[in-house]
């Protein structure tokens, strides 16, 4: 470990005062600075506070739900929101509350599911395109065909293929996204194949996928993890609009997209059947968009060196 990293280190944890913080204490020349950048952003905290409070939300649902998702009371149907229904309830009589956070794990599942299928795919045609120069053109055609059609007419078209289930959504919207994912790991291969590191690679006999391993797609993660975070929030926004359509999850499984379309026809009649589901999806997205643009400030070079 060098002096640098020392440093940095010493700046997470004070021998005289236990394991606290000291964000200060971490200098640009430490590896940890990107993490005192995005802790020093108070929007960005807070976002990842809710982000964590969502998925333990979505995890702790049966813990935390008054009564199952599609338990149907007819006696209670379109009841305001109480201290017996903190949500209200639907036309059908089911527990708004208990729908919103049952959606949470879909909606959730969902956006974080397609962000690994979308960067696994990505990266691997990325880094092809990008290192195998006779692959370049008829990959990355392919990769402009697919981003020809909009997002979501492309996974309406591959959700009327394979059918309504929560994993043939997952795959279409991890298809829809790889071009994106493609895109920056190619452009990054392309910048980092000819550096003089990669050359001694070659001199010493490193083989060429462990070369794109080692010295090319590791110096892409950083681009690569904050796209990641709006792949998450695409994703969620993509399923939720598929959920509205009625090409999403079958429309007993509760989404935030699916409640939003059950409850537009009631809008003024039972504004709380929409609302509250379309509040949650607003916010969840918006965190994670600001989680996104603190990690592009935080992983910014030039960061360093103000």
């Amino acid at each position: 470990m060098d002096l640098a990293e020392a440093r940095g280190l010493d700046g997470l944890r004070s021998p005289s005062s236990g394991h606290r913080w000291r964000l200060s204490s971490i200098t640009p020349s430490s590896k940890y600075y990107w993490v005192r950048l995005l802790l020093e952003k108070p929007a960005a905290v807070l976002s990842l506070l809710f982000v964590i409070a969502m998925i333990l939300l979505g995890i702790l649902a049966p813990v935390i739900a008054q009564t199952e998702p599609n338990f149907v009371n007819p006696a209670d149907r379109l009841a305001e929101p109480s201290s017996a229904y903190w949500f209200g309830t639907d036309d059908l009589g089911r527990d708004v509350f208990s729908r919103v956070i049952y959606g949470a794990r879909i909606s959730l599942l969902v956006g974080i599911t397609v962000m690994f299928g979308a960067t696994i795919m990505g990266s691997i045609v990325g880094l092809a395109a990008g290192f195998y120069r006779r692959l370049d053109t008829p990959v990355m055609r392919v990769m402009d065909g697919l981003e020809a059609f909009p997002s979501i007419l492309l996974a309406i078209a591959i959700m009327a293929t394979f059918g309504t289930s929560t994993r043939n959504v997952i795959v279409a919207l991890s298809i829809v996204y790889v071009p994106n994912i493609a895109r920056l790991v190619r452009s990054t291969t392309l910048m980092n194949r000819d550096q003089p590191y990669v050359e001694s690679a070659r001199a010493i006999g490193m083989g060429n996928v462990s070369i794109m391993w080692r010295y090319i797609f590791m110096n892409s993660l950083s681009p690569l993890i904050v796209q990641g975070t709006f792949v998450v929030a695409f994703g969620i926004l993509a399923e939720a609009s598929l959920s509205f359509l009625g090409a999403g999850v079958p429309p007993e499984t509760p989404t935030w997209g699916s409640m939003v379309s059950a409850g537009q026809p009631r809008l003024q009649q039972a504004w709380w059947i929409c609302v509250f589901p379309g509040a949650f999806l607003f916010a969840t997205v918006l965190a994670i968009n600001l989680i996104g643009d603190a990690l592009r400030d935080a992983f910014d070079p030039r960061s360093r060196k103000r």
